[in-house]
């Protein structure tokens, strides 16, 4: 149902869904009343379609060297592509010996991965940082042992050399766009576009289905080592027409993004990617991020190109809020197309969300709509959305068609499960990981939980209730909603704290260690303009500023399960090598806890030792 006139909103075509619940016993299912869509055998199939009905349109563009976008016509995706896949099948590659792709994104990672599906030759883009931030490269040598790559592709050799040293052998293959690791033989990728595709490619091709591995994903690796998710021609395929279902002004036009969401997460590489490819849109690859320096480069790009629809994590809308309040040329750009914002992968600040109503007011004289959906890479991504304006945090809408979700009780929470064609089928040699996360239905276990907005009335959708694997009780007995209290401290203390590790397992009180935003509290007080962590988690100005923020969070508690009684501001922020942050800054909550024992001890110690802020709810009344 089309939303036209929401009185003060850009008007924005948006899907109608609706869900039919059942109950069997204690377990509820539900599951979208519109059937899926018919889809394509393969995303190989909607390039070829664009390259006929829009050859000269750009699909991908990038940085180049000079700093000037480079741009990739869908004509030109596709011979290139042939061209890959014809090489890549002369050198006996399969889903055996996959490519593995060590760049961020970039025209030719984007190539490499169409080329492979193309062939039907599995490939795996990993996380940069696992090469370039971790120093161990102890995830990187697990993902190489499971997958026994026989192609490497990195974009940019160099940055590389270190980690390529770690875990090539003599059988793996190393491609190079520029600038190869000295003392290494390497292949220039473009060695691989000059290949004359021939029969084989075309002929691999046609025997492409919907259960042929596209790719393999990489799980964070918060509650352990990375798990490859396969990924099948039919996951991302059928996904693509779920999302345009929900999202129906994808078919109006082709969309134009601008965005820097890495390709080897499921969120950028499957649902971002996708979306440009399977509705003939533009990608324009933002070579940004939600850093000081990164975020630069977005508004650079953000001056240039209006997006039609743009994606992004509260950290960037929160960074970009900023830029638009203050570069009236950014903020006419960046609104006078946009239909559409979303977030993902936490919580939007409130002062953010009220930040970009207010901007879009003040610029084109309407509020843009904001949503956000849910999904894991286990779910290709998308798996529910809100299709209406979200209008409080949490909000994950209705089931995609196509997909069922089957709610079953544990302990005071509703655990979800979901079956449907998007759905993996497993993990990459992992036949004991596989097994624990499907349930005797066929149902994938997520392990979160949802609730109903409005018990009564299905259709106005599901709340995220948390993971169920993460509340715990105090000693008491009391449970503790891991989710809530951590989402109420953060937007408590926002913006100067990024996470919460939250203690009190079989203890007396919440504990919180508190994982600053440096770049925040640097603005907190002038002295801290170039202090180090250690500096500024220590100086008084951010300590009562915490202070101030707990009290007023305990003064709004009703009991020990929401009370966070006790906090320690890290002076360290987590490590990638240690295990406790993952490559895309998800806290692995035992990891840290483990990792700073003492420091847990310390939340527990009579009497508190005098770097731990004791909330005081009085103090804040």
């Amino acid at each position: 149902m089309p939303i036209l006139s929401m009185p003060g909103m850009r008007p924005v075509n948006m899907g109608e869904l609706a869900a039919d619940i059942m109950r069997e016993s204690d377990v509820i299912r539900v599951k979208a009343r519109a059937p899926l869509d018919s889809y394509p055998r393969s995303l190989i199939d909607r390039l070829r379609y664009w390259s006929e009905i829009a050859p000269d349109r750009v699909f991908l563009a990038d940085r180049g060297q000079d700093g000037e976008w480079r741009r990739l016509t869908y004509a030109d995706a596709l011979d290139k592509a042939r061209s890959i896949g014809e090489a890549l099948l002369a050198r006996n590659l399969s889903v055996e010996r996959p490519v593995v792709i060590l760049s961020g994104n970039s025209i030719e990672h984007g190539l490499m991965a169409l080329g492979a599906m193309m062939a039907g030759i599995a490939y795996a883009p990993v996380s940069p940082a696992y090469s370039l931030v971790s120093s161990d490269f102890a995830k990187l040598k697990h993902i190489f042992s499971l997958l026994t790559p026989g192609l490497v592709l990195t974009a940019y050799g160099a940055p590389f050399a270190d980690a390529l040293d770690a875990v090539l052998t003599d059988d793996m293959e190393l491609v190079v766009g520029r600038n190869a690791p000295a003392g290494r033989k390497t292949t220039p990728f473009d060695d691989l576009l000059a290949v004359e595709p021939d029969r084989a490619v075309d002929a691999a091709e046609k025997t492409l289905s919907g259960d042929t591995v596209a790719k393999f994903l990489f799980t964070s690796g918060s509650t352990g080592m990375p798990k490859a998710v396969i990924n099948t021609h039919r996951m991302m395929a059928c996904n693509q027409v779920m999302i345009a279902t929900a999202l129906a002004f994808l078919k109006d036009k082709p969309p134009v993004m601008v965005d820097w969401l890495p390709w080897n997460h499921t969120a950028g590489g499957n649902h971002n990617f996708g979306i440009a490819l399977h509705n003939g849109g533009t990608l324009y690859i933002d070579d940004g991020n939600p850093t000081p320096a990164g975020i630069e480069r977005t508004v650079r790009n953000l001056e240039e190109v209006a997006p039609t629809l743009y994606f992004n994590v509260p950290k960037g809308f929160e960074m970009l809020a900023d830029h638009l309040a203050r570069n009236e040329k950014l903020r006419r750009t960046f609104f006078s197309k946009v239909e559409l914002l979303q977030y993902a992968g936490a919580g939007l600040a409130q002062h953010v969300w009220d930040a970009l109503e207010r901007l879009a007011i003040e610029t084109v004289g309407e509020k843009i709509m904001i949503v956000t959906g849910y999904g894991s890479t286990e779910t290709a991504p998308f798996a529910s959305t809100t299709t209406w304006p979200v209008t409080r945090p949490g909000e994950v809408g209705l089931p995609a068609p196509g997909l069922e979700l089957k709610l079953v009780p544990n302990a005071e929470k509703l655990e979800l499960r979901l079956k449907g064609p998007s759905i993996t089928p497993g993990y990459w040699r992992q036949p004991d990981k596989t097994a624990e996360c499907f349930d005797e239905d066929g149902f994938y276990r997520i392990g979160d939980a949802l609730k109903f907005v409005d018990p009564d009335d299905v259709d106005k959708g599901f709340l995220f209730d948390g993971r169920v694997s993460e509340d715990f009780k105090l000693s008491t007995g009391t449970w503790v909603n891991m989710a809530g209290v951590r989402g109420s401290v953060i937007s408590a203390c926002a913006p100067l704290v990024r996470d919460v590790v939250l203690t009190g397992l079989d203890r007396n009180h919440i504990g919180a260690l508190l994982v600053l935003d440096f770049d925040a509290a640097r603005k907190a007080d002038p002295d801290l303009a170039k202090a180090n962590e250690e500096t500024i988690a220590r100086h008084p100005c951010v300590r009562v500023e915490i202070q101030k923020c707990l009290d007023m969070l305990a003064a709004k508690s009703t009991g020990s399960s929401n009370l966070v009684a006790r906090a320690i501001i890290l002076d360290a922020p987590p490590s990638i090598d240690r295990h406790e942050v993952t490559d895309k800054g998800s806290i692995n909550q035992r990891a840290v806890m483990a990792a700073r024992a003492d420091q847990v001890d310390h939340l527990y110690a009579e009497p508190s030792p005098t770097h731990v802020i004791v909330a005081d709810g009085k103090a804040a009344l």
